[in-house]
């Protein structure tokens, strides 16, 4: 509560400096410590140091079968994340693809965006010749504007683990967190767009999906997921003609990634 009021305080007195405190809590992810349990997945697969941008992107893949999938992870998580799916992926046949985004996990440090992890899953689903996908959180949100900057992409079945859709939403998120005012967001905003060249306002999945070459989908979201209200997913799956919604509880926003009967219900989807 001190530190809101103080940054609400700076606000007024330094927007400027509040301006770029902001900017570094939405560009500098906090790599978040694995469970054992994770780690020891993790030291199954086969790993490959990929290059990108100024980036050292670690690459993670799991010989099990014929069929194959990549998965993508949301902001702030990791490859390591999905252990739970990527034992159960392998016992049905799967090869499993997966990686630690810019400045996440085991992949080399740096100031990111999700820009960045855009244009890397772009880049990856074409690496792997991927048509089927897995996304948790915010990698819903990377993953379907990578499909739309590449539409020459055609997935077959793509199931997204929690979904948010408005990027201005995860601005305002971040505001909340740290406690900035209005007048100080706005100049949050005006400098990420200056940067990327692009309307925020824009930056929507629920556009996106309107125009994505994704033969079918599954979104799975918590009815009480604190970190991404459902109310999103659902905006979401409202115009995304192809996409199925289960709405589960009991597994909030990161329970779901271990929760075995939504695993259960992902790889029937992918299987079908």
């Amino acid at each position: 509560m001190l530190k809101k009021w103080f940054v609400k305080m700076a606000s007024i007195l330094f927007p400027n400096r509040v301006v770029a405190f902001a900017y570094q809590q939405l560009t500098s992810p906090q790599i978040r410590k694995l469970r054992q349990h994770e780690l020891t997945v993790l030291d199954q697969s086969e790993k490959e140091t990929f290059k990108f941008q100024d980036f050292d992107i670690q690459l993670y893949a799991w010989k099990g079968g014929p069929k194959s999938v990549l998965l993508i992870h949301g902001w702030e998580g990791q490859a390591g994340n999905f252990a739970d799916l990527i034992q159960e992926l392998r016992q049905h046949e799967y090869t499993v693809h997966a990686f630690d985004a810019p400045s996440h996990g085991f992949s080399s440090t740096g100031k990111t965006s999700l820009f960045e992890f855009t244009e890397l899953v772009g880049v990856l689903i074409k690496k792997y010749k991927a048509t089927k996908l897995v996304s948790h959180s915010f990698g819903g949100d990377a993953t379907t504007y990578a499909l739309i900057k590449n539409l020459d992409i055609i997935i077959d079945q793509y199931v997204l683990l929690t979904v948010p859709n408005r990027f201005l939403e995860r601005i305002d998120d971040v505001a909340q967190q740290v406690g900035i005012t209005e007048k100080v967001k706005n100049k949050l905003i005006t400098r990420l767009e200056s940067e990327i060249g692009l309307d925020v306002a824009g930056l929507n999945v629920s556009d996106f999906v309107e125009h994505v070459q994704v033969k079918r989908a599954l979104i799975i979201h918590d009815t009480n997921d604190r970190v991404i209200p459902i109310e999103r997913a659902k905006k979401v799956n409202e115009y995304w003609k192809n996409a199925d919604f289960l709405e589960i509880e009991g597994t909030g926003h990161f329970r779901i990634l271990r929760t075995k009967k939504v695993l259960d219900q992902a790889i029937t989807f992918l299987n079908a």
